[in-house]
């Protein structure tokens, strides 16, 4: 037999099968004091507790946006959609407007002279301001556990972006710059009339005096704007917004966060226009009682699909986009529109798994577990082999984002996708969106203005189930039958 030469063993730096690490990792850790993060500082972010000083070298570190620009160029009508999006998304996000700040320091407001570059007590009162305003972001984002603030200001000196680029960087922050410039005198004069005349400045001011009034504000500002430069602040992340969306200059994004934000930020217009949200026509399983599934419609589902059609034809809306799920209920109450349409599958109803085409009370009696559980946490729990309201969010964002881009649709989806659809025009929490009531046979019109959206609710006059369940008041896994079916609505 051939003899094998055993190689010389290694020296160890450690014993042999010892968990620890290397005496130098040791004294290296030691030598620096490095503690380990407690739970609050690792969920979903990392917060260090000693940031002074301390440069941005962590992948998920907060993000700190902010606007840039001379007023009436849209700056908190983005800061708010943003705000809305990213929320709605699971991002927890905040805006923080330092003219809100401004207005609770100075109760009454006189004139634009306040805003002028050479009036010291304006300068420092602004500056109290946004300083009280950057302190609520800090708590925010370090301690309250956001992921996103959005700052509204007009920030529109070099200076003062140097001044909040050193806060985020002693507290950990990314930094990432919004600017919106706008050279359009109509658009800008639709934005004066549409959100400053209604501002809190001028509630004592007739509407010829509060415009003279902010065009003179304007220049105030004008004299000292410095725009975002692409060679001086070539390192800085930023996106520019030119004339409401004509071009765009985006530089340096630097993580998933500042992508979506961009992407978002390109797909949204301000073309007036309205958004048509309703149900399919009751369908047989809704008369039953069941739950999902891919039946047709009822005698009174048709009935109501044959009055939308009126009732759209009476709209007289231009170019109307009518979108449906890839369900039969839907596709057979679009049927009857006599317009052409397009199908989705981001659009079809949350898959309930194992419980689909199930009543409420088989759920119960089969799964008791699963219902309890479902009535604790409806937002986040998910069915067996199914999907939640989260996943459902998720799927939809595709259509979100199509319809920021369309102008006039109409949407002939499920009860669970207008809730959600509805959550993001609306901005309701998490907790409110599982809730949020779409009954059968009723036409939701929504119509994006300033700083939100307006709803129009239009019932066509066709009766059907009721198909809404409230949470019940015991959601306690032990509970009785008869408290788990508590809120159950009538069916056959």
């Amino acid at each position: 037999t051939r003899s094998r030469k055993r190689r010389p063993a290694r020296a160890r730096t450690h014993p042999p099968h010892s968990f620890l690490p290397p005496l130098g990792t040791l004294l290296h850790a030691v030598n620096n004091k490095r503690k380990r993060p407690s739970p609050g500082t690792m969920r979903g972010s990392c917060r260090p507790r000693n940031t002074q000083n301390r440069a941005v070298c962590m992948t998920n570190c907060p993000t700190l946006i902010v606007t840039v620009g001379l007023p009436a160029r849209g700056k908190t009508y983005i800061s708010k959609k943003l705000t809305r999006y990213l929320n709605w998304i699971g991002v927890p996000t905040k805006e923080f407007n330092v003219g809100d700040y401004r207005r609770e320091c100075l109760k009454i407001y006189k004139s634009f002279e306040f805003f002028r570059p050479d009036n010291e007590e304006g300068v420092k009162i602004r500056w109290q301001c946004a300083m009280s305003a950057l302190n609520d972001v800090r708590q925010y984002l370090s301690v309250e556990g956001g992921q996103v603030a959005v700052f509204d200001a007009t920030n529109t000196t070099r200076e003062r972006r140097g001044t909040i680029m050193k806060f985020a960087e002693q507290n950990g922050f990314k930094v990432f710059f919004v600017e919106s410039v706008c050279e359009d005198p109509e658009v800008i004069a639709q934005n004066i009339v549409q959100v400053k005349l209604g501002n809190p400045d001028y509630i004592h001011c007739s509407s010829e005096e509060a415009v003279e009034d902010f065009m003179e504000r304007i220049k105030c500002y004008e004299s000292s704007y410095q725009p975002l430069d692409e060679d001086l602040d070539s390192d800085v992340s930023y996106i520019k917004i030119m004339d409401v969306g004509r071009r765009y200059l985006v530089n340096r994004v630097v993580d998933h966060i500042q992508s979506r934000i961009v992407y978002y930020l390109m797909n949204i217009h301000i073309t007036p226009r309205s958004i048509y949200l309703c149900r399919h026509g009751e369908s047989d399983l809704n008369i039953k009682g069941r739950i999902g599934g891919d039946s047709g419609l009822s005698d009174r589902g048709k009935e109501y699909a044959k009055r939308l059609r009126h009732f759209i034809e009476e709209q007289k809306i231009n170019d109307l986009k009518v979108w449906t799920s890839q369900m039969k209920r839907t596709i057979q109450t679009a049927e009857c529109l006599g317009v052409p349409y397009e199908q989705w599958k981001s659009l079809n109803e949350i898959d309930a798994g194992v419980c689909e085409e199930m009543m409420y009370e088989e759920i119960q009696k089969h799964f008791p577990l699963e219902f309890a559980l479902r009535d604790q946490d409806k937002y986040r729990y998910r069915y067996p082999k199914g999907e939640s309201y989260e996943d459902l969010v998720q799927r939809l964002e595709p259509v979100i984002m199509e319809l920021e881009r369309q102008e006039n649709v109409l949407v002939i989806c499920h009860q669970a996708v207008m809730r959600c659809l509805l959550a993001y025009f609306l901005d309701k929490t998490s907790s409110e969106l599982p809730y949020l009531k779409c009954p059968l046979h009723t036409v939701l019109k929504l119509t994006p203005v300033a700083y939100g959206c307006k709803v129009e609710s239009v019932y066509l006059g066709v009766d059907s189930v009721n198909t809404h369940r409230d949470r019940p008041e015991n959601v306690n896994v032990q509970r009785s039958t008869e408290d788990a079916l508590q809120t159950v609505p009538a069916h056959l």
